[in-house]
């Protein structure tokens, strides 16, 4: 097999190619490949100097993370391969392009002298996988541009681009030229003028401009922000180190890097990694599916939803008419739109001219005419099944053939909705969350006459626009929204059992949760999740139990819609919650109507276990009826949409953390002591399965 790793000749420079594609990875290959490379150029003495570069579209972005779990894994192969290239005695140039991040940054670092096209991005992403740079990033980083914007750069995992990167010193020289011939050029002027190695390990980290508390408040702050991420606090330890030895701080950082390489939180977010770009990966559509083209797009209905999701074409530069049906409602939503616009230039993330150009993006139409030439159409009227099926009997004869129809509904029934157009294939659910300008999930509901080109095209656009795109099947409420349905069941028992709201949410942010289910419908509007309810209830889905989801709808019936109205499941200071004795009230009078126990203390375990296990086991439904592909496209759910904390994975990893056998013994625990008449706490067969075989959800794969 050809290695990776080639050296040639150019002159009297040793060209050193790394082609491995897609980005030119560090695998063990391209490691032992380094290191042949190396030993071919020390044994030749006609070599004046060496320069590494990548071919294709990047240098090097980053390492071989799926070899992170393997029992024998070792930063040393790598590390000492750097540490031979920065002791080597003639000149070590690195011609930069694309993307230098982690393990690529800290091959550049090795190097002696930095040339790069000036769109490159240079950073240390390592604390999205929840460790740190393993490769003396920590050690050298600090070295070049100082220990607060080092400790800024990795605890961050941002990115900066090339000419900021040139005036801090971190690469010497800008080249439009391709990368080869830039670093060619740079390395013979460099031999021109005598110019010989430059080592960032023998320089030191200055402190003059640090205050001498400067790490310990570092260190608080990694606790206070991100106290479940044990990264945050390793990545300070591992900077501070850097004011020491280098072969001290060397020793630190291998520490720091391998306790987080082993921890569970690590492990969970580096699944999400995997599982992320796994989602767009759909069995049964080949990757060369003929794609339709999306030059222009439509959104029917300019109020919150649809003008957030209007937004998100604009940002990518793509036409887009907003529909209303009075000049009002769509003066509002344009008015809301522009408002966002310039809340982000005032943070200095938009300039003037970067918000007039999006607002020239979007137009507005009182006439759903003026959806006829889109390629792209998406509908984003109230949660009413009549009300949809009218809007897209609409829109399937309003629209050009060929042009795909979107329907944004949470929860109805995808397949009906595709009938009612007259052109089902044309159809595809585009389940946007709110805000849908923020928001990075995308649920793409894949109806039962879905045309492959559609959701290939549907799946792509979301790549566009910025989304992370999981597929679901057509049921009630989707991935997420199903599974959510039974978080909600349980959180309003146990207020009917008298738990606050407060002791609900608190249960499960102590966990990592971004808010707990009170809170995160408050905020959502308890009109909107009363009136799927109502919608569940007119398609026949509800159980036959009066007191399913009874706060909500009793709440509504009270005009208590949350946030927007200063009264939900709490009251509000502003947006600040704080406990409302009415709910309480209310809660324990609808106990009463019900006959629902009363109690005057539930613990936060069995809060936890009440939200979480039925939302596990729905998930596990999910999976045997093949709605969801795998289980990781589940997990992306729940982080990417609903706040499940990324270093716990997602619900079907903490479950698999927990062990499926004592969720099943616990689920099985409340089904005797609660009662089980309408099968809330019944096994899903899957779960019961693989708990009883030992098994893991994650280990599960459709037939």
């Amino acid at each position: 097999m050809n290695s990776p790793v080639t050296l040639n000749r150019h002159g009297d420079i040793a060209l050193l190619r790394i082609d491995n594609p897609p980005v030119n990875a560090l695998s063990p290959a391209v490691v032992a490949g380094l290191v042949a490379a190396i030993d071919a150029f020390e044994a030749d003495a006609s070599y004046m100097a060496l320069l590494l570069h990548g071919e294709g579209r990047t240098f090097v972005a980053g390492g071989d993370i799926s070899s992170f779990d393997l029992p024998d894994f070792t930063t040393q192969p790598f590390n000492g391969t750097l540490a031979r290239i920065e002791a080597l005695g003639r000149p070590v140039v690195a011609a930069l392009h694309g993307t230098v991040l982690g393990g690529g940054l800290e091959l550049a670092l090795a190097c002696h002298w930095r040339v790069a096209h000036p769109k490159t991005q240079l950073g240390l992403p390592e604390v999205k996988l929840g460790i740190l740079p393993g490769s003396l990033g920590t050690q050298r980083l600090p070295r070049v541009v100082g220990a607060e914007l080092a400790l800024d750069m990795i605890a961050s995992g941002r990115s900066i681009g090339a000419a900021e990167a040139r005036e801090l010193g971190l690469v010497d020289e800008l080249s439009d030229a391709a990368p080869l011939q830039a670093g060619i050029a740079f390395t013979e002027a460099l031999l021109a003028r005598g110019a010989g190695p430059r080592r960032i390990s023998e320089r030191t980290v200055s402190t003059e401009t640090l205050a001498p508390d400067f790490f310990d408040r570092a260190l608080a702050d990694a606790a206070r922000r991100k106290p479940f991420h044990p990264s945050a606090r390793n990545i300070v330890r591992a900077v501070q180190a850097s004011l020491l030895p280098f072969a001290e701080g060397e020793a630190a950082e291998a520490r720091l890097f391998e306790e987080l390489r082993v921890s569970p939180e690590s492990k969970a977010m580096r699944h999400l990694f995997f599982a992320e770009r796994l989602a767009s990966k759909i069995p049964g559509l080949p990757r060369d599916t003929t794609l339709r083209p999306v030059r222009s797009v439509g959104v029917l209905g300019a109020g919150t939803m649809g003008g957030g999701i209007a937004m998100n074409f604009a940002n990518a530069g793509i036409p887009t008419v907003l529909v209303e049906t009075s000049q009002a409602a769509l003066d509002r939503g344009l008015g809301i739109i522009r408002a966002n616009y310039e809340a982000s230039a005032a943070k200095g993330r938009l300039t003037a001219e970067q918000v007039e150009a999006r607002m020239a993006l979007l137009r507005g139409s009182l006439d759903d005419a003026a959806l006829a030439d889109c390629d792209l159409v998406i509908e984003a009227v109230f949660e009413n099944m009549e009300l949809k099926k009218q809007v897209c009997a609409r829109l399937g004869a309003v629209c050009k053939p060929g042009a795909i129809i979107a329907t944004n509904t949470s929860t109805l029934d995808v397949d009906v909705l595709a009938e009612a157009t007259g052109r089902p294939a044309d159809v595809v659910g585009m389940h946007f969350f709110s805000p849908a300008n923020v928001m990075r999930l995308l649920e793409v509901v894949r109806g039962a006459k879905t045309a492959p080109e559609v959701l290939a095209t549907v799946m792509q656009l979301a790549r566009t626009i910025g989304k992370v795109a999981v597929v679901s099947g057509v049921c009630y409420g989707f991935i997420g929204n199903r599974m959510a349905e039974v978080y909600m069941r349980e959180a309003e028992f146990l207020m009917m059992e008298g738990a606050s709201p407060a002791q609900i949410d608190g249960a499960v942010e102590a966990l990592g949760m971004a808010m707990g289910p009170c809170r995160m419908l408050d905020m959502a509007g308890i009109d909107v999740g009363a009136k799927t309810v109502i919608e569940y209830g007119k398609a026949g889905g509800l159980p036959p139990d009066d007191s399913y989801r009874a706060v909500v709808r009793k709440m509504f019936e009270l005009g208590r819609f949350g946030q927007k109205t200063g009264a939900g499941y709490y009251r509000y200071d502003g947006r600040k919650p704080v406990d409302d004795p009415e709910t309480a009230r209310i809660a324990a009078e609808l106990a009463a109507q019900h006959g629902i126990a009363r109690r005057d203390d539930i613990p936060p375990q069995e809060i936890v276990e009440r939200l979480l296990y039925p939302l596990i086991n729905e998930g596990a439904r999910i999976l045997e009826e093949g709605i969801a592909y795998r289980p990781g496209d589940i997990d992306m759910v729940w982080v990417a949409g609903y706040g499940f904390p990324d270093h716990r994975g997602g619900p079907i990893h903490m479950a698999d953390a927990i062990g499926l056998p004592q969720i099943a013994a616990r689920l099985a625990h409340y089904a005797k002591t609660r009662g089980n008449p309408h099968g809330y706490w019944s096994i899903s067969p899957l779960l019961a399965s693989l708990a009883g075989q030992g098994k893991r959800l994650s280990d599960w794969q459709a037939a």
